[in-house]
C-alpha cells in the first residue's frame, strides 16, 4: 500500500515540542560582536549631521560606522527598475522612511548596543513626506529628484472603453488593499564570519538561502565558491524572508572590518517598522455586461505603493496581471499598472504576492456588477465560471490555466455551508429588524503556482547502515518538508520514512536550490525528490544485478522488505545496506536530479464566509468560514490542513483586523503588537475544511501548490460578507479592514440617510 494520500504525523514535530528549534539568535559564536542599528525617526529629511563622538566613548563600543564609511555599492531592485532609485545599505544624506539605518554600532554586549545607539545624535531637516500612493504619484514631492518622478515601474496603456461599448451596466469602484505587517513568530537575525582561508559564512533567518549566497556574491564581488549561508530553524517568513535585506548584506562587512564575528537580531519594533510589508494595492475596478448577469468586460488599474526604494513589490502587479479575470469567462479585459515609492517601509511579498490581490479585486468586482443587475452573487459567479471543458483555458491576460473545475467546487462549497437556509435566516432577521446582521460571503479563486515554472535540485544517498539522505534545495521552515520528502523518496525506495533525513538550508551542502515561496516546493522540489529516487532505484538495481550474475531488467525491488532480487526468486538477495557498502569504494550511492516541471499550476477553490455584525457596535464576529481548496494531488492531508487553516487565518485577519498604518507625517501609527491587532483562535470560528482533487498533468505527482491558496480566497469572502451584512441598508462597499469603527461609521451613515433604520 502506498505511503502517498496518508495522514503521516509530522516528523519535525517532537524537536520543535520538546528541546526547541535552534534560531539565528541561539547559535553561539565565540567572541563576536553585536551589531546595532541607529534607526531614522523621521519619514523625509536630509541629514545635516550625524555625530558618533559620545557613542563611540560608550562602554563596550568596538566601532561606529555611517554610510560614508561603507565602500559597499548600493542595493539595487533589480531590472527594469531604474538604477536611481537604488538603496544604501546605511543612508547616506537622505532619509525615506522611518526605520531606515543611518548608522551600525558594535559593541561587545547587546544591551550595550542599545545604550549605544541612543547616543548617536543626528540632526535631521524635514522635508515633506508623501505617504500614500495617489499622492505619490502626482509628482508633486519627489524622493529622488534625479530620478524626476516617483514611478518605479509602470505598464500602462491608453484605457479603451469601447469594451464595455456592448454593455448595459457597467459598474466602478476604487478598492484599497491595505498594506499590512507579516509578523513572523521569529524577527530577523543573522551573523557573519570570515574564516582564515578568506571565506564567508553567513547565518540568516531567510526562505532561500542560495538566492541569498548570490545577493552576498553580487554585492562584494565574490564568487559562489567563497561564500556560505546557513538558515538555522527559520521561525516563520510568509514572503516577507525571501531576500536579504540591508541589515543582513553589510554583516560581512562589518566583520571584516572588525576582523571578528559579529551577530544582529533585530527588535519586534525594528521588525514591524523595517521587514517589508505586504500588499498595498490601490485599485480602481470597472465591470460591465448584461442584466442577466452575463459579464463582458473587466478592466482593473492598480496603483501599487512600492515603499520607499523599490524591492519585491514593485513586481506585485505583474503577478496581479496574471489572475486579473480569475475564475471567469469575461471576453474583454484590460489590466495596466503603476508602482511608485512612498515615506514609508518597502513592500514585498507577503504570502500569496500579488495573487490575492487579484482576487480580491475581481470578486468585489462581481459582487458590485450582482447588486448593480439585482441577481444573487452566487447565481452571477455560475453565469461566468470558466467551465470544465474549456481546459486549458487562456485568460483575459493571456494566463494559460492548467485544469480546473470551478463550479463544482462553488457547488461543494454552497452545500457544505447551508447556502439556501443562510440566506433564509438572514430574511428573518431583516424582517424583524434584528441588530445582529448576518452576512454570507462567496468567493471563487485560482492562483498560480511555482509561478515561473522553475525547476529544483534533490540528491538521494544511500549510507552504508541502510538509512537515506534526502538533499533538497527548498526551504523547509514550518511547511512540513522533512515529512514530505521522507515520503516520497520512501515511496519510490522502500526505505521507513523513520530512516530517511533531509538536509537543507545550507550552500555547502546542497549545491543549488530555489528556496521556498510561491507554493513552489511540492510541484519543484518534490517533483526532483521524486525522480532523484527514482534515479536511485535504478542505480541499485543495476548493481545488485552485477551481485546477482543477472540482467538489471530481471532485478524487482521489494519495498517491503527493502531488498533487491532477481523476480521469482527472492530468497537470493541485496539489501540497500549491502548495496552502498559495495559502492563505497567507487563514490557511493548517490543520485541527483534538477527537475524541469514544464510550467506552473493553477490551484483552485471556493469559499463561503459567515459573519454576524452588532448593529449597534460595528463590532464584526466570524462564525462559519467553509473552504474548499483543490490543490490537485494530496500527498499528506495533515501537511495540506496545516497549510490551509494557516492561509484562512492570515486571509481572515486582513479582512477583519490588520492594517499597518502612518500618519500624513510618514510616523507608523500601527508600530507594535499593542496597536497593530493580530488574530488569535479567540476571533476564528473551526475552519470547515472540504476535500476536493483535480490532479493536474503538469507534472508526475499531479500536485499543485497549497500553501497559499487559503489566503486568497479567505479575505474576499470575508470582506463580502461583511458588505452583505449591511447590503440592505444600501451599503455596497466597504475597504478592508471590517474594523469596528469603520463598520459602525457605515451603520450610522446608511441609517442616518434611511428612515426606516436596520
Amino acid at each position: 500500500m502506498s505511503i502517498l494520500g496518508n495522514r503521516v504525523l509530522r516528523r519535525e514535530d517532537p524537536k520543535f515540542l520538546t528541546t526547541g528549534g535552534l534560531y539565528g539568535d541561539d547559535l553561539p559564536f565565540e567572541g563576536a560582536a553585536w551589531v546595532t542599528f541607529v534607526r531614522s525617526t523621521v519619514a523625509h529629511a536630509r541629514i545635516a549631521e550625524l555625530d558618533t563622538t559620545a557613542a563611540r566613548e560608550m562602554p563596550g563600543v568596538v566601532a561606529v560606522y555611517t554610510g560614508d564609511d561603507l565602500d559597499l555599492p548600493e542595493i539595487p531592485a533589480g531590472e527594469p527598475v531604474p538604477a536611481a532609485l537604488a538603496r544604501p545599505a546605511l543612508a547616506r544624506g537622505t532619509v525615506r522612511f522611518v526605520g531606515e539605518m543611518v548608522a551600525a554600532v558594535l559593541t561587545e554586549t547587546r544591551e550595550q548596543g542599545e545604550d549605544a545607539a541612543e547616543a548617536v545624535f543626528v540632526d535631521y531637516e524635514p522635508l515633506p513626506a508623501v505617504v500614500g500612493p495617489e499622492d505619490a504619484v502626482r509628482d508633486e514631492v519627489l524622493l529622488f529628484p534625479e530620478h524626476g518622478t516617483n514611478t518605479a515601474l509602470a505598464a500602462t496603456s491608453e484605457p479603451d472603453d469601447s469594451i464595455f461599448a456592448d454593455c448595459e451596466v457597467v459598474v466602478s469602484r476604487r478598492i484599497v488593499n491595505q498594506r499590512v505587517a507579516p509578523c513572523p513568530l521569529e524577527v530577523r537575525s543573522g551573523a557573519a564570519l570570515w574564516g582564515d582561508d578568506g571565506r564567508l559564512t553567513l547565518y540568516a533567518s531567510n526562505q532561500h538561502p542560495h538566492g541569498a549566497r548570490d545577493a552576498v556574491c553580487a554585492l562584494y564581488g565574490l564568487d559562489a565558491a567563497q561564500v556560505r549561508v546557513v538558515a538555522p530553524d527559520v521561525g516563520g517568513g510568509f514572503g516577507a524572508k525571501i531576500g536579504l535585506y540591508p541589515e543582513e548584506l553589510v554583516l560581512p562587512w562589518l566583520a571584516r572590518r572588525a576582523a571578528r564575528p559579529v551577530r544582529w537580531t533585530e527588535s519586534r519594533s525594528e521588525s514591524m517598522l523595517s521587514l517589508g510589508h505586504g500588499r498595498g494595492q490601490w485599485q480602481q475596478v470597472k465591470i460591465g455586461g448584461r442584466r442577466d448577469g452575463t459579464v463582458l468586460a473587466y478592466r482593473l488599474e492598480v496603483l501599487q505603493d512600492a515603499g520607499a526604494y523599490p524591492s519585491i513589490g514593485t513586481f506585485l502587479p505583474f503577478l496581479t496581471k496574471l489572475m486579473t479575470s480569475g475564475t471567469y469567462d469575461i471576453p474583454k479585459v484590460e489590466f495596466s499598472s503603476r508602482a511608485v515609492v512612498t515615506n514609508t517601509n518597502p513592500i514585498v511579498a507577503y504570502r500569496g504576492a500579488g495573487r490575492p490581490e487579484a482576487t480580491a479585486a475581481i470578486e468585489r468586482a462581481m459582487d458590485l456588477f450582482a447588486a448593480e443587475v439585482g441577481l444573487d452573487p452566487v447565481e452571477v459567479r455560475r453565469r461566468n465560471l470558466v467551465a470544465p471543458d474549456r481546459f486549458p483555458y487562456t485568460n483575459g491576460t493571456g494566463t494559460v490555466y492548467d485544469c480546473g473545475d470551478y463550479a463544482g467546487a462553488l457547488d461543494l462549497a454552497l452545500e457544505a455551508s447551508g447556502y439556501e437556509g443562510l440566506r433564509a435566516e438572514q430574511a428573518r432577521r431583516r424582517s424583524e429588524g434584528d441588530r445582529r446582521l448576518l452576512g454570507i460571503g462567496v468567493s471563487t479563486y485560482v492562483e498560480i503556482t511555482n509561478g515561473d515554472g522553475g525547476g529544483e535540485f534533490a540528491a538521494v544517498e544511500i549510507l552504508p547502515s541502510g538509512r537515506a539522505k534526502v538533499y533538497t534545495g527548498t526551504s523547509p521552515h514550518g511547511q512540513g518538508h522533512a515529512t514530505a520528502w521522507a515520503m516520497i523518496a520512501s515511496e519510490q525506495l522502500g526505505i521507513p520514512i523513520e530512516d530517511i533525513e533531509l538536509v537543507a538550508n545550507d550552500t555547502d551542502l546542497v549545491p543549488t536550490g530555489g528556496g521556498t515561496m510561491g507554493s513552489r516546493s511540492l510541484q519543484a522540489g518534490g517533483l526532483a525528490v521524486h525522480e532523484a529516487a527514482l534515479e536511485m532505484v535504478e542505480q541499485a538495481r543495476k548493481l545488485a544485478a552485477d551481485a546477482l550474475e543477472a540482467a538489471p531488467a530481471d532485478v524487482v525491488l521489494d519495498k517491503v522488505a527493502g531488498t533487491f532480487h532477481v523476480a521469482g526468486t527472492p530468497a537470493v538477495s541485496r539489501s540497500w545496506s549491502e548495496l552502498a557498502e559495495g559502492a563505497a569504494a567507487t563514490g557511493g550511492l548517490r543520485a541527483e536530479r534538477n527537475s524541469a516541471p514544464p510550467g506552473p499550476t493553477f490551484p483552485f477553490g471556493a469559499h463561503v464566509a459567515v459573519v454576524e455584525v452588532d448593529g449597534e457596535t460595528g463590532e464584526v464576529r466570524l462564525e462559519r468560514l467553509v473552504a474548499v481548496d483543490d490543490a490537485g494531488t494530496i500527498i499528506n492531508p495533515l501537511l495540506a490542513e496545516g497549510q490551509r487553516h494557516g492561509g484562512l487565518a492570515q486571509g481572515a485577519a486582513q479582512a477583519l483586523l490588520e492594517e499597518f498604518r502612518y500618519d500624513e507625517d510618514g510616523n507608523p501609527v500601527t508600530a507594535n503588537l499593542a496597536d497593530y491587532p493580530m488574530i488569535s483562535a479567540t476571533e476564528l470560528p473551526s475552519f470547515e475544511l472540504i476535500p476536493m482533487v483535480t490532479p493536474t498533468p503538469v507534472n508526475a505527482l499531479g500536485a499543485k501548490g497549497i500553501g497559499e491558496s487559503g489566503t486568497i480566497g479567505s479575505t474576499p469572502a470575508v470582506q463580502s460578507a461583511v458588505v452583505d451584512a449591511l447590503a440592505h441598508l444600501g451599503v455596497r462597499h466597504l475597504d478592508m479592514p471590517a474594523a469596528p469603527e469603520r463598520v459602525w461609521r457605515a451603520v450610522t451613515e446608511a441609517t442616518a440617510a434611511s428612515p426606516g433604520g436596520l
